[in-house]
């Protein structure tokens, strides 16, 4: 499933959604510090990834809220799926904790994340990092904020300046994109491994210059179209679609986007 093509939207109408949005993704992080660097236990799902009852109660606590104030709209989770009609217009996305692994190491680079989708296209993003106190939300025609200031993402022009952010490198490996990875870790400057959404939030902020994730769920990216719309950057997948729906991601800068686009583009 692709967005549909964009249509404009009242950001008079949007402000209320991303202030709920900002408010509960808050509330959801500084629930989840209380379980933060706790000796808290740790369940692995179907998918082998882990979970927390931290992931497990923030999630709840988020659907609830928008059950409350938002009854008609649908919901995806990430540990409880879906909820409300398929065809609604309004869909909100949930990530309750973004970086599970970071979190259940008492790693302070875990996030909260809400979207809102409205008419097949995102037009609301937020994410908060309570170990950081770090706020970056976006709305579209609202403008991305880091922390109450503009965010925007890096004027580098050029590959060889590049500061490259990843989540977990065997993923290269592992979905078929060694080759693509190791083209960029040669072409650039500086790659770390400041992954999840701590990864983004440098892209969107201009700290870092590329994001690349060669696995992603939607609801780990459902935040990004709007954040880095508005940021001035590109979010989409690794051919150049902006589009949250094809299991991967790249986040990156206008200057940039060519030139990444044309090395992970080129035969295997």
């Amino acid at each position: 499933m692709n967005a549909k093509e964009a249509e404009i939207v009242d950001p008079k109408l949007l402000q209320p959604y991303l202030n709920f949005a900002v408010e509960t993704a808050v509330e959801a992080g500084k629930f989840t510090l209380g379980y933060f660097q706790t000796n808290l236990q740790v369940d692995t799902k179907e998918d082998g990834t882990p979970v927390t009852l931290a992931d497990r109660k923030a999630e709840e606590f988020i659907r609830r809220q928008i059950e409350k104030k938002y009854p008609g709209h649908a919901i995806v989770g990430e540990e409880y799926g879906i909820e409300g009609d398929g065809n609604a217009s309004h869909r909100w996305f949930i990530d309750p904790i973004d970086g599970t692994r970071s979190f259940m190491r008492g790693v302070p680079l875990y996030s909260v994340l809400i979207g809102l989708e409205i008419e097949g296209n995102v037009e609301v993003g937020v994410a908060y990092f309570p170990a950081l106190n770090e706020l970056l939300a976006a709305g579209t025609g609202l403008g991305c904020w880091w922390n109450g200031r503009p965010a925007r993402v890096s004027q580098t022009s050029r590959l060889e300046q590049a500061v490259v952010a990843f989540t977990d490198v065997i993923n290269f490996g592992r979905y078929h994109r060694q080759k693509a990875w190791e083209r960029v870790m040669a072409a650039t400057h500086y790659r770390a491994g400041w992954g999840d959404a701590f990864g983004y939030l440098l892209v969107a902020t201009g700290r870092a210059d590329i994001m690349l994730e060669a696995i992603d769920n939607i609801w780990d990216i459902a935040i990004y179209p709007p954040i880095f719309r508005e940021a001035g950057g590109y979010f989409g997948d690794w051919s150049g679609e902006a589009t949250i729906y094809h299991q991967e991601g790249l986040a990156t800068n206008p200057l940039l986007l060519p030139q990444i686009l044309d090395l992970i583009r080129e035969e295997e």
